[in-house]
């Protein structure tokens, strides 16, 4: 008599056989071809933990990247009545909204609305308006904002240091 345990564990293999063929699309079809597959699972997770290792390198070296030059980054855009203003960086930058308000104040403009993220990154996003008795700021170029924005961040940023 054939033991019925001896097919269910031969069934069991065949399906994990087969399951391991697909993940790893190893084309070996033959009865015996057991061990190719095998190989082939063995090649393919050698890539897999090659690929692995090139992205963890890369996810620290970006992380390096950012942690020696966490100098925020700075967008101004020319709104119709004013600026908006964008300020980012990945890290949190205490005391830099202290002299980015101040920047925007030596312009002579006015914050309308603000949008603040001090907590792990920082993060200000400002909609200013022009002084209406200052005829000079309503001219002012989106460059000359951003320059003194820039001027304030390389301030705090001696500071710091």
């Amino acid at each position: 008599m054939v033991s019925f345990r001896g097919n269910d564990k031969r069934t069991a293999m065949y399906r994990n056989l087969q399951f391991l063929r697909s993940i790893i699309n190893s084309h070996q079809r033959k009865r015996k071809a057991s061990s190719s597959v095998i190989l082939d699972a063995s090649v393919y997770l050698q890539s897999v933990r090659q690929t692995l290792e090139e992205l963890n390198q890369a996810i620290a070296a970006s992380r390096n990247l950012i942690d020696n030059d966490p100098v925020p980054m700075v967008t101004v855009e020319e709104r119709e009545e004013g600026f908006m203003i964008k300020v980012l960086s990945q890290r949190s930058c205490e005391g830099l909204l202290v002299f980015v308000l101040q920047a925007i104040e030596e312009l002579g403009l006015d914050v309308l609305q603000a949008r603040v993220s001090c907590a792990e990154s920082f993060c200000l996003e400002a909609v200013t308006g022009t002084q209406k008795d200052d005829e000079e700021t309503g001219h002012m170029k989106a460059q000359l904002v951003e320059r003194a924005v820039s001027q304030a961040i390389q301030s705090w940023k001696e500071l710091e240091n």
